[in-house]
């Protein structure tokens, strides 16, 4: 079998969801290692220094391209999968096994990768667009700050748009919980699955991996949810 008919075949695209997947945790990893550093209680040095240095470096930059890329192969697999199950369930079960054949969740994958990407969206409407392609000095009171342990080096205030973009800003904030809830059920299932696709089917790795995978499922898009909560509520000021 060629490369190329592997890749079209049902399990060749299992593998590019499953590859794409588990390259897409380990950003969530360093997003959210970064973002933590909201809750530094610095007035955002740690935060926008972290930035800075993701924004600034080459192999970053390379990299972040190669996320995208990521993010759309990810995407488009998925719906073309999504509407492979559906063409299949359409034809019907005499037994509905609801959750006793499969979790809601993972029967809805579809659905909740929609939620993520209108998330997505939104997401780097909010961020991604004025930090890498606007000019933060045009939005008030933003622009560059400058910190007493390096006078001479500006970085842009990221932790001032985060603070405006959800101070006060119920709506925004709630859009970002039922993000991140529709996060945390996409990677219950995505978890555990990725590593089905790539042939762990021991039943010892297996429990490992479901409780690794239930474990991060919930305290990622927790620590996620709980960034712009903190700044509605003054927490983080």
């Amino acid at each position: 079998m060629k490369w190329s008919e592997f890749f079209t075949s049902s399990v060749g695209k299992k593998l590019v969801m499953a590859l794409t997947g588990l390259f897409l945790i380990s950003f969530l990893v360093v997003h959210v290692g970064l973002n933590a550093c909201i809750w530094a209680n610095d007035s955002g040095e740690m935060f926008n220094k972290a930035a800075h240095f993701m924004g600034d470096t080459v192999v970053i930059r390379i990299m972040e391209i190669g996320l995208f890329v990521g993010f759309l192969i990810h995407i488009i697999q998925g719906y073309v999968l999504e509407a492979k199950n559906l063409a299949r369930r359409g034809k019907g079960y005499k037994i509905n096994l609801a959750n006793r054949g499969s979790k809601w969740y993972s029967r809805t994958m579809g659905l909740l990768g929609t939620l993520l990407l209108l998330f997505l969206i939104m997401h780097i409407n909010h961020f991604w667009i004025h930090s890498r392609l606007g000019n933060l000095a045009s939005i008030q009171p933003l622009g560059d700050v400058v910190y007493s342990s390096n006078p001479n080096k500006p970085y842009h205030n990221l932790y001032a748009l985060m603070i405006t973009t959800f101070s006060g800003n119920a709506p925004v904030v709630v859009l970002y919980v039922v993000g991140c809830i529709s996060l945390a059920y996409h990677l219950m299932h995505g978890f555990q699955s990725a590593f089905r696709t790539l042939g762990v089917h021991n039943k010892k790795y297996i429990g490992l991996i479901k409780a690794a995978g239930a474990a991060f499922s919930i305290l990622v898009p927790l620590a996620f949810a709980m960034m712009p909560v903190s700044i509605y509520m003054g927490w983080v000021e």
